[in-house]
């Protein structure tokens, strides 16, 4: 007796859909900053904002290159965005900003980004990018965490080089107003622009004045309060 054929399924590989481990492998060490929408910027709020570069560019400490570093820095407020404090580390910046709205606050953080990385790529006569990675951006919304964030930038130093005292020379804590004492005079005109938000002008100091002495969180040799 003659057996009747069986109809088998085709199965088609298909390449579309999230599967799991698709993708292109994370690259070891740092995490980058995931590319999804970012909360709207609040003008009432000051931002931590941080730019970490690629590898394989030369320390941002460096004299020339942070000679332009600073420059671009100093020429990158206007009259809807403001860089408040900053500070130069080998492979990251970190800044201290305000913005009159969430279309001032990416312009300003984008336009800032593309102004220092020319100036890097001018002075070391080359081209391609400088920053590995999206801008990272924190919303600090109380006085308490504005304070921590003052210490953190200006003080961020203490956490990459050993035995650091005193003021960060690659930093704007030479112009920063708000130390427990007397600094003496800074060098020049300031490289930042005066804050308009209550948080940044008067909000944080509820909280008392910055020590010279003070560390960053999780940094060795930490001073607590």
């Amino acid at each position: 007796m003659a057996t009747r054929p069986r109809q088998l399924a085709l199965r088609l590989r298909s390449w579309g859909g999230r599967r799991p481990g698709a993708g292109r492998p994370p690259h070891p060490g740092r995490r980058t900053v995931p590319h999804r929408r970012r909360a709207a910027h609040a003008a009432r709020c000051p931002a931590h904002v941080t730019l970490r570069a690629a590898r394989g560019i030369p320390s941002l400490r460096g004299h020339r290159v942070f000679a332009a570093v600073r420059a671009a820095l100093a020429a990158s407020s206007g009259p809807a965005f403001r860089l408040l404090e900053w500070s130069v580390q080998a492979d990251h910046v970190h800044l201290l900003v305000e913005a009159d709205g969430p279309t001032a606050f990416v312009r300003g953080c984008q336009g800032l980004a593309i102004r220092v990385a020319k100036a890097v790529n001018r002075v070391r006569g080359r081209a391609g990018a400088v920053w590995g990675d999206r801008y990272h951006a924190r919303g600090l919304t109380t006085p308490r965490a504005l304070r921590h964030c003052l210490v953190y930038i200006l003080q961020n130093w203490r956490k990459h080089i050993p035995g650091a005292r005193g003021l960060d020379p690659r930093s704007s804590a030479a112009w920063f107003g708000g130390w427990r004492l007397a600094v003496g005079p800074a060098p020049g005109p300031p490289p930042v622009a005066p804050p308009r938000t209550w948080l940044a002008r008067v909000g944080w100091l509820r909280h008392g004045r910055l020590g010279v002495d003070e560390t960053p969180r999780g940094a060795p040799g930490t001073v607590r309060r």
